[in-house]
């Protein structure tokens, strides 16, 4: 069909479209009747809209990285009257390059320039907002666009991906006259805006790849030291960090890190916690040319009098303990104090691991107890100990704190007892070359002793294809019993929630509503009882009392996606569903308030597995 006549057509069906809805839309592709019935929905005025002015930033990152590109195509383009303009990705106009004057002044009555708003809800489909909406490049040629005052241009859009966070950006267009239109303009301005994308990674990258060199290099040397790192959009700790710090914490001290950073001079503090905890902060700061891009901190714990650490742990808990000395034996000697059973559960994995784990303990067999983080391994097999063994005691040592100590330390931890005693090691595949000395010693130590004892260690069933030096102690244990994963389950999460409940919020009227308890039983929870603990404390902080709803959960809550998010992509997925929330599940509104396409939006909700 003759390019004029193809146009004639789409023409007619515009005003079909226009007098009779869809139905009118006949020979136009299914994304250009989308668009135009989007534009209508929104009320965007067919024959003349007025789009909205905003300032730009002139500044940007994204202009920065497009600029060269920009330059580059209208370069190669000169003998062809068009314009190449940059949006961002709330479909403004930030930079407007004209290889032609006369159609740059045609485009300057129509409002297509810096600072005007192209979105499909301001002006209708076009070459900018369509683009955001589909997600895709896209061309709206002559009467395809929606409002006839645009009828006269041709243009052409594609959508600026960052690699690094697969989010929209903004938009690179090519505009021209209808009838100077070509479908090498597709291909011209797609493969621009890949170039841009380039830019914005490397622009990126190098700052991030400073960060993470730094971080790495100080992790390293840290000991066991808390290593944070965090720059734009970039916040990483090690294992100490996480187990030394909360949340809140970490993020007290990334503020004050922060400041700071700002004082050129220095790069050491001693920061006081909130808890009243003193820290010790020692910070690398990252630069590209004179400006700070990030900040590499090791965070050292000024250590607390063992006394005070001792009046801190509560009767009703099993304590975590390091390796005994003639000062800590007192904390060594009973760890039988009463706490709220976790054996109750009812579903077939828990059952049989129960069973298994009561038959080797009865048996003092030495028991390999494996699990996913936070699974309840320690808790459950002190549990069943002394279930079994009513006047018994308990040790426990934590593989990872151990190092090399003398045999009268050692002599002091192993003290004589007639009592049956469970000695537990924790998280063996966390220990390090003396630990696992350290732990040969103790099995050597039990294999002289005459009374009755029990002996198993916990282990996180994932360093099994490591190369982790903790294999040599393998050979000590007789039987191997996994604890299944909360997501395994489910029929026990509601006694779970209650139990958890009581402990948190002993004496208190709190229950959770139906729909909330959906949402406990959807999330796959990948750190297990703990991290489930902490969504209950997070809501609880919220409504203390009463009945616990969905937006008192945290916002991970509402997704289902399996795997591992990172820091970038967790903080957006909890933006996308505060937003939701707020527009009270209106995708359009919660689009609007993101500042993405909707399109985006679904592509994101999919990606997150957001449930909301």
């Amino acid at each position: 069909m003759p390019y004029t006549d193809r146009l004639l057509r789409v023409a007619a069906a515009r005003a079909d479209f226009l007098e009779s809805g869809r139905a009118g839309a006949v020979g136009v592709s299914d994304a250009l009747a989308a668009s135009w019935e989007r534009s209508q929905s929104a009320g965007v005025d067919s024959e003349h809209p007025a789009p909205d002015y905003t300032d730009v930033d002139t500044g940007s990152r994204l202009l920065r990285c497009a600029s060269p590109v920009m330059e580059r195509l209208r370069v190669d383009t000169a003998d062809i009257p068009l314009v190449i303009a940059l949006t961002d990705a709330q479909a403004r106009l930030v930079q407007r390059l004209d290889s032609s004057s006369a159609v740059g002044r045609l485009l300057d009555r129509v409002a297509f320039a810096p600072g005007f708003s192209y979105a499909e809800t301001q002006v209708g489909t076009n070459g900018v907002g369509t683009v955001l909406e589909s997600g895709r490049p896209f061309s709206v040629v002559g009467p395809e666009h929606f409002s006839e005052h645009l009828h006269a241009f041709a243009c052409t859009g594609a959508p600026i991906i960052d690699p690094l966070t697969g989010r929209v950006e903004g938009v690179l267009d090519i505009s021209s006259l209808t009838q100077a239109w070509s479908p090498i303009m597709h291909t011209l301005v797609k493969s621009a805006a890949v170039d841009i994308g380039r830019n914005l990674l490397q622009d990126r990258s190098q700052a991030q790849q400073a960060i993470f060199e730094t971080y790495i290099r100080a992790d390293a040397r840290s000991g066991r030291h808390a290593v944070l790192a965090f720059g734009d959009r970039v916040f990483m700790g090690n294992a100490a960090a996480q187990a030394l710090f909360s949340p809140d914490e970490q993020l007290t001290i990334r503020e004050h890190a922060t400041f700071v950073m700002t004082r050129r001079t220095q790069a050491t503090d001693t920061l006081t916690l909130p808890s009243g905890r003193i820290v010790h902060l020692r910070g690398t700061r990252i630069l590209a040319g004179s400006r700070t891009v990030g900040m590499v901190v090791v965070a050292e714990l000024l250590a607390a009098a063992l006394s005070e650490v001792i009046d801190r742990v509560p009767d009703t808990h099993l304590p975590n303990l390091a390796v005994a000395s003639p000062a800590t034996t007192q904390i060594a000697s009973d760890l039988h104090l009463p706490h709220a059973p976790i054996a109750e559960g009812q579903s077939p994995a828990w059952v049989r691991t129960c069973q298994e784990l009561h038959e080797a303990i009865g048996a003092r067999v030495p028991t390999l107890v494996m699990g996913e983080t936070g699974s309840g391994k320690f808790t459950l097999v002190a549990e069943l100990f002394h279930a079994a063994f009513p006047g018994g005691r308990s040790v426990s040592v934590d593989a990872e704190q151990l190092m090399r100590q003398s045999e009268d330390d050692l002599a002091a931890f192993l003290s004589a007892t007639d009592e049956p005693t469970l000695y537990i090691v924790r998280n063996i595949d966390q220990a390090s070359t003396e630990g696992v000395d350290q732990i040969e010693l103790l099995v050597r130590a039990l294999g002289e002793r005459t009374e009755h004892f029990s002996f198993a260690a916990t282990l996180s069933d994932s360093s099994l294809d490591s190369d982790l030096p903790f294999h040599s102690l393998l050979g000590h244990f007789e039987v191997a019993v996994t604890v299944p994963p909360l997501r395994c389950r489910t029929e026990d999460l509601t006694v779970i929630v209650q139990r958890l409940l009581r402990e948190i919020a002993p004496g208190r009227s709190v229950r959770i509503a139906p729909d909330a308890m959906r949402t406990i039983v959807r999330y796959s929870w990948p750190r297990n009882v703990s991290q489930l603990r902490e969504a209950l404390q997070h809501a609880l902080n919220r409504r203390p009392v009463g009945e616990v709803q969905v937006s008192d959960l945290p916002s991970y809550c509402n997704t289902t996606a399996r795997r591992t998010l990172t820091t970038l992509e967790s903080a957006e997925r909890d933006a996308i569903v505060a937003a939701i929330r707020q527009a009270d599940g209106n995708r359009q509104l919660a689009a609007q308030h993101l500042g993405i396409a909707r399109s985006s939006l679904y592509r994101k909700l999919k990606a997150y597995g957001i449930t909301i």
